[in-house]
C-alpha cells in the first residue's frame, strides 16, 4: 500500500541521512537527486504532464515516466488523466494529505490566485486583470470562480480545501470585519468580504491587507526572514506598509496600522483621495508619479516608467529617485518611532532598486536622529514583487490550518 510522506519529510525519504545512504555520484544518488528534480518542478510550476516536466527539468520522458511511477507509488504525487494537444497526458501534481490552502489576492489593476499544499508548495496559480474600479460582488465571484478552477485542473475537490486567505490594497477593519475606507478600493466599501467568500466558497476565509501578506511573505520566506522589529514598504500605485513587532505582524487595534500611504508629509500638498492633504501617497503614488511625467513623456502606465527607468531614462529615474527621497522622510518618522533593525521596499517600484533605495537612505540618515539611522538596514525585498503577497496569504491560511488541527485533537 502507497506510503503519505508528509511534506516535511520529503527531503529526508529523498536524502537517507544513515550511514548506507547512497555514496555521492553513484547511480542511486544520481536517481535521488532526478527524484528532488521533478518533484522541484512540480512545487514550482504547479501541476504538469510528464512532457512538461521532461521540459522543464532536461531529463527524458522515458525516466521522468519511471521517476513519476516511483513518486507515485510512495504517495509523494498525484496522477490524474487529461488531454493535451488532443493527446491523452497524465497530470503531474504534489500529493498531501493535510488538504489544499488557497489565496486571492487582489491588485489594483489584477488578481492573483494560487492553490498550495503549504507557504512554499504551490500547486496551480493564475493571474486575471480586473477594471479598477470593479465592484466588490464581482472580484469575489471571480475569485471563487478562479480558486474552483485552479482546484479542479489539478484533479482535486473544493472539499479538499481547508483554508483561504483574500488580500485587499486596503485597510481591513478587524472590529467589523469590512473594508474601512470610502477612498480607497470604494466598490468594496462596507463589504464583509470573509463571510461572503466564506458563503462562495463554503470554506474558512480570513480577509487581510495585502501590505500585511507581503510583510508576512518577506517575513517567512524573503528579507525579513529572523527579524524581530521590521517594516515592509508596498511601492505600487499606492503605498502601505506592513509592521513586523516582537517577531510578530503588528496590525493595531482595529487593523489598520500600516497605513503609511496616508501619513500627511505636507499639509498645504495636494489633496489626497481619502480627504486629507499632503499624504505621502499624493507624491510617491502612481497618480503622482505618472503626472509628474505627463508634460515630456505623455501617457505612460507605472509599468512603462519602471521600464523606463531601468533603460536608463533620466525623466523616469529622476520622478523615481524624488519618489524615494519622499519615502524617506516618512519612514524617518517611522524609524524614529519603532527603531526597526530592517525596512524592506517591496510593491513594483521595487524593481528599480537603488534609484528608490540610495535616496531613500539619504533621507533617513537626514530626517532620522542619528542612532536609530545607523543601525537599520535599507534593502529591496527578497521576492519578486507579484509573489510576496501570495506567500504571506498562503503563511496566513497554513496557520489557519495549523489551529484548525489543533483545536480538533483538543477535542478529540
Amino acid at each position: 500500500m502507497p506510503m503519505c510522506f508528509p511534506p516535511d519529510t520529503w527531503l529526508a525519504y529523498l536524502w537517507p541521512v544513515n550511514p548506507t545512504s547512497a555514496a555521492p555520484g553513484s547511480q542511486a544518488s544520481l536517481r535521488e537527486m532526478n527524484r528532488l528534480r521533478v518533484l522541484d518542478a512540480v512545487r514550482e510550476h504547479g501541476t504538469l504532464t510528464q512532457v512538461e516536466i521532461a521540459g522543464v527539468t532536461g531529463l527524458s520522458a522515458a525516466t521522468v515516466s519511471n521517476l513519476v511511477k516511483e513518486l507515485d507509488g510512495a504517495g509523494m504525487v498525484r496522477l490524474a488523466p487529461s488531454i493535451r494537444n488532443g493527446r491523452r497526458a497524465t497530470q503531474v501534481s504534489i500529493a498531501t494529505s493535510e488538504g489544499l490552502l488557497a489565496a486571492a489576492v487582489f491588485g489594483d489593476r489584477d488578481i492573483r490566485v494560487a492553490i498550495a499544499t503549504g507557504p512554499r508548495g504551490i500547486v496551480s496559480q493564475k493571474r486575471m486583470p480586473l477594471p479598477a474600479d470593479h465592484a466588490a460582488d464581482e472580484g469575489m465571484s471571480r475569485a471563487a470562480r478562479l480558486v474552483q478552477e485552479l482546484v479542479e485542473g489539478v484533479g482535486r475537490e473544493m472539499s479538499d480545501l481547508r483554508s483561504f486567505v483574500v488580500g485587499l490594497p486596503a485597510p481591513i477593519d478587524t472590529v467589523s470585519g469590512e473594508v474601512g475606507s470610502e477612498g480607497v478600493m470604494p466598490g468594496w466599501r462596507g463589504v464583509a468580504v470573509g463571510p461572503a467568500m466564506e458563503d462562495a466558497v463554503q470554506v474558512p476565509v480570513l480577509v487581510d491587507n495585502t501590505a500585511n501578506l507581503a510583510a508576512m511573505g518577506e517575513f517567512k520566506l524573503g528579507a525579513l526572514q529572523g527579524v524581530s522589529t521590521g517594516v515592509f514598504l508596498k511601492v505600487s500605485y499606492g503605498v502601505g506598509a506592513g509592521l513586523i513587532i516582537g517577531g510578530e505582524l503588528f496590525r493595531g487595534s482595529a487593523g489598520t496600522a500600516g497605513e503609511i500611504g496616508h501619513i500627511t508629509i505636507d499639509e498645504n500638498g495636494p489633496l489626497c483621495r481619502c480627504g486629507n492633504r499632503g499624504c505621502l501617497d499624493t507624491f510617491v503614488g502612481a497618480g503622482a508619479v505618472l503626472a509628474a511625467l505627463r508634460d515630456t513623456h505623455g501617457t505612460l502606465t507605472l509599468k512603462d516608467v519602471i521600464a523606463r527607468a531601468l533603460d536608463g531614462d533620466p525623466g523616469c529615474r529622476r520622478v523615481l529617485e524624488d519618489s524615494g527621497r519622499h519615502l524617506g522622510v516618512a519612514v524617518a518618522g517611522v524609524v524614529n518611532l519603532l527603531n526597526p533593525e530592517v525596512v524592506v521596499l517591496g510593491g513594483q517600484v521595487a524593481r528599480v532598486g537603488e534609484v528608490v533605495l540610495a535616496p531613500m537612505r539619504e533621507a533617513i540618515e537626514r530626517c532620522a536622529i542619528p542612532s536609530a539611522a545607523a543601525t537599520v538596514q535599507v534593502r529591496a525585498g527578497g521576492l519578486p514583487p507579484e509573489e510576496a503577497d501570495v506567500r504571506g496569504a498562503l503563511t496566513l491560511a497554513d496557520q489557519v490550518r495549523d489551529d484548525a488541527d489543533r483545536a480538533a485533537l483538543a477535542v478529540g
